[in-house]
């Protein structure tokens, strides 16, 4: 087995398996611009190997990824963004970190396997959930916390109504920056399984050696499929699209004074704390209406 530790990632080559493993657990495997680069460079190298058939990709740490690397006031924390906004580009930035990066996990030409626990946050959820096959352990949860969280309307590339093919679901779970469980997210097709904390890793590497007798041809020839018959319904421009809307919204006027009075009222800086917040105050302002409204 070939084995490298790169800045943020473990990256390894066994047989036809490649496994890229999230590596930062001191920072919850925050995404820094070292790990977004970390994951696409490994991601190009298993796609031009042709011994490597699947791809794994997991993290070390109590949970899969908590989203983008925050700064010391709440913002994100990449020298993409600055170098971008210098030039007077509203997005450059953000789509050289989190668009065309997290488009190739989805347009990856072999198949792919997430094997997610603990937490999965905000962009944390993308890396999760674009892959070809997602196992979730039991302890598993997610959710796009930016909407109550940061007053974004989702991410840069908005995954969420292609992963549940549901407009209902999608609304609510932006709307209100829910938190879904393991099995909820099975219940509605965000994840193909759920299994014990102790046989995750198991669970993937048998699914992927599974998927590994076929041949190549026949494995990349079905991915091709799939993907162009959701591209076909528009995903891809879709996925594009999204962080021009993500950024007009983010500079309205009424998402700035909402803002600040979050900061004023020290609900942050934290997206999940902030939305957490504000779901508490729905909750008051619904008792007061509704005394014996359970939450």
């Amino acid at each position: 087995m070939e084995r490298q530790e790169l800045e943020t990632v473990i990256y390894e080559k066994d047989g036809p398996i490649a496994r890229i493993i999230l590596n930062r657990p001191e920072a919850a495997n925050a995404q820094s611009s070292a790990m977004v680069w970390d994951v696409e460079n490994c991601l190009k190298d298993a796609e031009n190997d042709y011994n490597i058939k699947v791809v794994i990709l997991k993290a070390n740490g109590r949970g899969f990824c908590s989203g983008h690397d925050m700064g010391p006031g709440g913002g994100p924390a990449y020298a993409e963004f600055k170098e971008a906004a210098e030039y007077g580009h509203p997005w450059a930035g953000q789509a050289k970190l989190f668009t065309w990066p997290v488009l190739h996990i989805w347009e990856f030409q072999k198949p792919t396997i997430s094997a997610v626990h603990g937490y999965c946050v905000g962009g944390g959820t993308y890396f999760a959930l674009l892959n070809d096959i997602v196992i979730a352990s039991d302890d598993a949860y997610f959710q796009m916390p930016l909407p109550q969280g940061l007053g974004f309307p989702g991410g840069e590339t908005l995954i969420e109504p292609w992963v549940t093919m549901n407009f209902h679901q999608t609304y609510e779970y932006l709307y209100l920056s829910q938190t879904i469980d393991a099995e909820e997210a099975k219940r509605i097709g965000m994840v193909n399984r759920v299994v014990p904390r102790e046989d995750l890793d198991a669970t993937a590497e048998l699914i992927a050696w599974q998927i590994a007798q076929a041949p190549l041809s026949v494995l990349m020839g079905i991915k091709a499929g799939v993907k162009r018959a959701w591209e076909t319904m528009g995903m891809r421009v879709n996925l594009q699209a999204s962080l021009q809307m993500m950024e007009v919204t983010g500079h309205a006027g009424d998402v700035a004074a909402w803002r600040k009075e979050n900061a004023d009222k020290g609900y942050g800086p934290a997206p999940r704390k902030v939305a957490a917040q504000r779901a508490e105050i729905a909750l008051e302002e619904a008792r007061k209406r509704y005394p014996d409204l359970k939450a």
